[in-house]
């Protein structure tokens, strides 16, 4: 498996969740690569390739995204 593949996507604005699942996943010894986005709008570029991910590989397309229905700026509900 390629170093570059993001294996698991969380969407999460709030610092303190966004940890305690990080936490999950380490102390279940899950080593998947997580990247951890703020905000939907901020998930968007990083699925799209656009704005500060301008220029990733949109074909390697993580295999779970976790996704706070409430997020800022961009809501689950609107995905």
């Amino acid at each position: 498996m390629e170093n570059d593949i993001v294996e698991i996507l969380l969407i999460e604005d709030n610092k303190n969740d966004a940890e305690l699942a990080i936490r999950a996943f380490r102390k279940s010894n899950l080593n998947n690569k997580l990247i951890h986005l703020k905000n939907g709008a901020e998930a968007l570029e990083f699925l799209f390739g656009t704005g500060k991910f301008e220029g990733r590989d949109i074909s390697k397309k993580p295999k779970v995204i976790l996704l706070d229905l409430k997020c800022r700026k961009w809501t689950g509900l609107k995905f």
